[in-house]
């Protein structure tokens, strides 16, 4: 059986984790595996610095070296019919099914008897529907003989639109290389406390790794943080990181100064995926307070750190990751009291960061590249079977 999987972006680490476990596991399931990678990168990751160069442990080939939004419909259109028809696969997995070009490429893969799968991260919130689209999905869906789901929302919204539940070959298809982080996490921990002293750090801390975009609802986490502290027993133990860059760094810094937290808050700067761990050793719980987000894949990295969680309800990854009390809490970013909340938890001691950060790293132990890429190439089979 011969897979070709097609992938918007070269830089996206966690991706190629999983596309080196289909490498690997490939040949158990009489299969080989090639990714058309379109282009390198974003323009949204510009500020993020030069990507990671991947180890080549999988067969793929990079069509633009540029970013996405440089490529015309037409020239992607034509680089992925070309690419498919010398690979002749028997099996075609598309990232989604908002770009035109992948959309061509389905309805010749069908015509010519080709099984296609898509892979969803959409949920039923994570942007305003209309009729229209959601009418253009339901059309597109039926056409598709399988799906590869973020999570347990993602297959729900499928099935709202027409996807029928043996159809879904993977329900959690969102994995990080757990061991690896965690393998940082445990090297950078010792010299927590000398480098907290080193950066002015409290000696406590939540932390939000990500773009400083609005969309991250960072501002709203900035005012949960002040009133927290304006409530909380003991105001100076716990401290607030901000990890990255973005186009709203002028403002964030603008409202710290605001509300005179220059002492408690630090923006710091943006690292390398691999370099995260070393971030989340100096802080103790990871906040993701977002509007709109199709997974949260941090979540999964501060888990397999051994650390809670604070989720926006409005983040795909906090149905499958966050047992509410147990290893966190998940709140509605449109209650701003529910995040004070949240946070006052563990400023006031009624939540234990350790027993929860525990909790966590049993829950994310279930989610490993391996897993996924096992149930996808399983998927793989299971189309080309019926």
């Amino acid at each position: 059986m011969k897979i070709l999987i097609v992938h918007n972006i070269l830089w996206a680490h966690y991706k190629a984790t999983v596309f080196s476990e289909l490498h690997r596991l490939a040949s158990a399931f009489g299969s080989t595996v090639h990714v058309l990678q379109i282009a390198q990168s974003e323009q949204s990751r510009a500020l993020l610095g030069k990507p990671d160069q991947l180890p080549d442990r999988y067969s793929y080939e990079l069509l633009f070296d540029t970013y996405i939004e440089q490529v015309s419909t037409s020239a992607k259109s034509r680089a992925l019919v070309s690419r498919m028809r010398a690979y002749g696969p028997d099996v075609l997995l598309l990232t989604g099914y908002y770009d035109p070009a992948q959309l061509i490429l389905m309805a010749i893969a069908k015509l010519s008897g080709i099984k296609v799968i898509i892979q969803t991260e959409s949920t039923p919130v994570d942007l305003v529907r209309s009729g229209p689209r959601e009418w253009l999905k339901r059309r597109i869906i039926s056409m598709a003989n399988g799906f590869f789901c973020f999570g347990t929302p993602q297959a729900q919204y499928l099935m709202q639109l027409g996807a029928r539940p043996e159809q879904i070959l993977v329900k959690n298809n969102a994995v990080v290389d757990n061991a690896k982080l965690r393998q940082a996490y445990e090297q950078a921990f010792p010299t927590r406390l000398a480098k907290q002293r080193e950066l002015g750090l409290k000696p406590a801390n939540f932390v939000y790794v990500g773009r400083l975009a609005p969309e991250k609802n960072l501002t709203a986490l900035l005012d949960a943080f002040h009133k927290a502290r304006q409530q909380a027993a003991d105001r100076n133990d716990w401290g607030l990181l901000l990890l990255g860059d973005g186009n709203q760094k002028a403002d964030l810094q603008t409202q710290i100064e605001r509300l005179h937290l220059q002492e408690w808050v630090k923006i710091l700067p943006n690292q390398p995926w691999y370099r995260v761990p070393e971030t989340l050793a100096l802080a103790d719980v990871l906040v993701l307070p977002s509007l709109s987000e199709p997974w949260g894949l941090v979540v999964n990295e501060a888990m397999a750190c051994g650390m809670p969680v604070v989720v926006s309800d409005r983040c795909g990854c906090a149905t499958d990751l966050v047992k509410n009390g147990q290893n966190g809490y998940v709140f509605d970013p449109h209650r701003p009291d529910e995040l004070v909340k949240s946070l006052l938890n563990f400023m006031n001691g009624q939540a234990d960061p350790k027993a929860m950060g525990r909790v966590s790293a049993d829950i994310i132990a279930g989610f490993t590249p391996e897993t996924v890429a096992r149930e996808m190439l399983a998927g793989f089979v299971k189309v080309t079977r019926t």
